[in-house]
């Protein structure tokens, strides 16, 4: 007579705002018997309307005691970036299996320095890229790899949110590209369009560091933050296919932020939120289909109970981190002329908006172009380029 399992013990560090969206995640996954939320670590701990009938896990600011005391099976990080590194390794040292929110490290080295601790850790590490989740992914790679659409010959992205100036402000580190001389890198490619970043790369089968032959960055900024909030980026893979990325938080209207997969012969579109898939291709009709998703907290237990692989383990986003690099050793950000932004009201603050920003963004997906090459002015004439 077969028994359920027994629900693996799992400790959430980072449980309000983003990690609230882990919290209800893994109350659904209690609901299945797969886990049990054992613990909770805040600098203030939860109240009973914030765990709304999740039961009462153990509470500490303590991440370290939390796991011992618990004997946690899982570690949930979304915690500050400039924490993640420490905050796995010291998951590692506890025999806990880390599902850890993007980006991973704010920098190349801190990224080796976690990837290699937890494999010389023996326990397993999930990168909380949903996106690449999405069962559209490897569905599109094997429509380009079978010709559905000629010779790959680029892939582009483009992100186009709405963000007030309330944004910038939500935790210390937010619009910082350094904190009390730590590297944080937040910013719209590194942070909250990273997705997009992450997607393009995939799709164009460059997801290792050593994919990558050298990556141009062109950061910019309307807000009054330290880092970037209107970017854009070109990797250049090891086999010569151009992969672009242009973001804005400053958009005129929020956007399904997409990746188009470029085709001698046609052009595959995917809206990555949506797992929403567009084929369009020389003699036959546009074909739309909406793929399945595999939840990455799901695909980690069943990793360390029945052996599943992970779907992203930290060299699947080894490319991804080179465009961290880049963004983080390139100049600072430049600033866009007041002439070229105007403030509008916002959700709970003003706003500012980039004149334009939506089409340049559409274009550089569309023509795999930089601001730069698109035309506009206020674009830096020399691109950072980082091999």
């Amino acid at each position: 007579m077969s028994t359920a399992p027994t629900p693996l013990p799992v400790v959430l560090a980072g449980a309000r705002g983003h990690g609230r969206s882990h919290l209800l995640n893994i109350r659904r996954l209690e609901e299945l018997g797969l886990v049990r939320l054992a613990g909770v670590c805040e600098l203030r701990p939860l109240d009973a309307e914030e765990l709304d009938g999740i039961g009462d896990p153990e509470q500490s600011s303590d991440f370290a005691a939390l796991l011992a005391s618990t004997g946690a099976r899982i570690a949930v990080l979304s915690t500050p970036i400039q924490t993640h590194t420490d905050m796995t390794l010291t998951a590692a040292r506890h025999g806990a299996h880390v599902l850890l929110e993007k980006p991973p490290a704010p920098s190349y080295a801190e990224f080796r320095r976690m990837a290699d601790g937890v494999e010389a850790a023996g326990v397993a590490c999930q990168i909380g890229f949903q996106s690449l989740g999405s069962h559209a992914v490897p569905a599109i790679r094997r429509m380009v790899e079978d010709g559905a659409i000629g010779e790959l010959t680029g892939v582009g992205a483009a992100g186009a949110w709405v963000r007030d100036e309330a944004y910038f402000r939500r935790a210390p580190w937010a619009g910082h590209r350094r904190l009390h001389g730590a590297d944080v890198v937040d910013g719209a490619l590194t942070n909250p369009l990273a997705h997009a970043v992450a997607t393009a790369l995939a799709l164009a089968g460059t997801t290792r560091a050593e994919d990558v032959d050298r990556v141009e960055t062109e950061l910019l900024h309307a807000n009054a933050i330290e880092s970037d909030d209107t970017s854009c980026v070109r990797v250049v893979t090891t086999g010569g296919t151009p992969v672009t990325v242009a973001a804005t938080l400053c958009a005129e209207r929020s956007g399904e932020p997409y990746v188009v997969v470029h085709g001698s012969r046609g052009r595959i579109t995917f809206w990555y939120r949506q797992d929403r898939v567009l084929v369009q291709r020389a003699g036959h009709g546009p074909v739309e289909t909406e793929y399945g998703r595999t939840d990455l907290l799901g695909n980690l237990v069943a990793h360390v109970t029945v052996g599943s692989p992970l779907w992203v383990p930290p060299a699947a986003t080894g490319a991804f981190m080179r465009v961290v690099e880049a963004v983080r050793t390139a100049p600072d950000p430049r600033e866009i002329p007041a002439g070229y932004w105007r403030t509008e009201p916002g959700e709970s603050a003003p706003r500012r908006v980039v004149d334009g920003i939506d089409a340049l963004v559409d274009a550089s997906a569309d023509q795999l172009k930089l601001y730069s090459e698109l035309g506009a002015v206020w674009a830096p004439s020399e691109r950072a380029v980082s091999r």
